[in-house]
């Protein structure tokens, strides 16, 4: 009988290991993939003679649009923002070239334009309609309204920023193999005239160059940012040696981990530091998910914040806050003249003598619940941890963070783009972590005091950097631009 019963629980105990061993398997093998792919994406920027994005739609008079039907034809794709309330800035610009698309129609009917129409306010007439009833022009070519998320628009990011802003209106000229041959940025916000109002005659000379083959060389400018993924994983690094941040973490895998070993020990198994290893992993890949699903959403309404007049100066003046923060947590400073309005106010919550019983903070509370999943699989409950310490970050650290997802909106990225760029950041954020989980408690206790001391100068550098970063996203607003 005693025999027998061994016997199962070595089988159940090989069965337990054989499944870690999958999820270990499974979770790196995503792991390597999607790294992979971020890193691929990264060497591909965009190219001046990239083919165009293709998409399906229904204009407004029913049709069904597909770039590709026109295939074999020029095509002059026109992007712009028709609605109420509208641009007053861009106005002029508007009307003129829209009214200019409209000779060019008059001019030769054979030329195709299909016009996609950003639209955030879905109350709003349609963009068609309210250039007839503001400017008096007929719209005769294919009208579609893009609403949010923009499946549209969105596509087309890349061509239609330009310095990381929105140009309203954008032409972009297609050849028939469906290659984009041309751009123009008409207008910008704040900025002016970028490359001007094109005249009916001006396109047509362009498109019938492009169709007979005679163009030569790209016409206008691609507006293009290299993605530096090596450069998110440092600054996840440099941002996750927060003094604070490693301390709380140091602190919650002293727990997580002394409660494991112990099991370990019980078990007799000599695993504890592999564990720990795929329990680290397991966490930062859990974090990076978080900063993954964070970069879609910034990046998604990054496109349409950057158009706003006082982007440059909100996000410097952000910025440079945030950095004295950094340096000397804004708290501290104004600690003294808090404390003095607070002179001679007594706490009335409480009697003298009573105790006021503590309640757990939400950390504590998620962290127990991650321990009852480490009850079924370490790895799910590392990486529900891993996912509930991303969103709840500790105060010092979010000033290390906000920083960068502030110049992630401000660039000229498109969300999924921008998901690998936080994701490869997620994952530099959680390397300091996979050490501490690995080694015993006494020499994770070490390294993270390390961690601390290295963090006491270096989160200090970074925050001179980002005040600087501040300042030159300040001054762009005043028109001087570095970059």
């Amino acid at each position: 009988m005693e025999s027998l019963k061994s016997d199962l629980e070595l089988r159940d105990i090989a069965m337990s290991i054989k499944c870690k061993k999958s999820l270990i398997s499974g979770l790196l093998t995503l792991f390597i993939i999607l790294s992979s792919l971020f890193f691929v994406c990264s060497s591909t920027g965009l190219s001046q003679e990239a083919m165009a994005p293709d998409f399906q739609a229904v204009d407004l008079d029913g049709k069904n649009i597909s770039l590709g039907d026109f295939r074999g034809e020029v095509v002059l794709l026109h992007i712009t923002n028709i609605e109420n309330p509208l641009c007053r800035e861009c106005e002029h610009a508007l009307n003129a070239q829209t009214s200019q698309l409209s000779l060019l129609a008059q001019k030769d009917p054979s030329i195709k334009i299909v016009t996609l129409n950003v639209r955030k306010n879905p109350y709003s007439k349609d963009g068609r309609a309210l250039a007839k009833a503001w400017w008096n022009i007929n719209v005769t070519w294919p009208w579609i309204e893009d609403f949010e998320p923009y499946p549209l628009t969105g596509k087309y990011i890349e061509y239609s920023t330009v310095e990381g802003g929105f140009a309203n209106p954008t032409l972009i000229l297609i050849d028939k193999e469906g290659t984009v041959a041309g751009l123009y940025h008409v207008y910008q916000l704040g900025k002016g005239e970028i490359d001007g109002i094109k005249s009916a005659d001006t396109l047509y000379s362009d498109l019938k160059s492009i169709e007979q083959g005679e163009a030569t060389g790209f016409k206008g400018v691609a507006s293009t940012k290299a993605v530096n993924y090596l450069g998110m994983f440092g600054l996840g690094i440099v941002t996750s040696l927060s003094p604070c941040s490693v301390a709380l973490l140091l602190a919650m895998f002293s727990y997580v981990m002394t409660a494991r070993r112990k099991e370990e020990y019980l078990k007799k198994s000599a695993s504890a530091s592999k564990e720990g290893f795929m329990i680290g992993v397991a966490f930062t890949f859990g974090m990076a998910m978080v900063f993954f699903v964070v970069g879609l959403f910034l990046s998604d309404i990054g496109v349409f914040i950057r158009q706003a007049r006082f982007f440059d100066l909100a996000a410097g003046m952000l910025m440079v806050i945030l950095g004295i923060n950094i340096i000397k947590p804004i708290g501290e400073i104004i600690e003294p003249v808090r404390s003095r309005l607070s002179l001679g106010r007594g706490n009335s919550d409480s009697l003298p003598g009573e105790s006021v019983p503590e309640k757990k903070g939400i950390m504590e509370r998620l962290v127990h619940f991650s321990m009852r999943l480490f009850q079924y699989s370490a790895f799910i409950g590392a990486f529900t941890l891993g996912v509930f310490f991303a969103l709840g970050w500790a105060p010092c650290a979010v000033s290390l963070v906000f920083p960068v997802l502030i110049w992630l909106i401000s660039q000229n990225v498109t969300p999924i783009a921008g998901g690998m760029m936080l994701f490869v950041f997620g994952v530099g954020h959680g390397v300091p972590v996979i050490p501490i989980a690995t080694f015993s408690r006494a020499v994770g206790g070490q390294i993270g005091e390390k961690y601390i001391s290295a963090g006491k100068y270096v989160t200090k550098i970074f925050g001179v950097a980002v005040i600087v970063i501040g300042l030159i996203y300040a001054v762009r607003y005043l028109g001087f631009k570095m970059w």
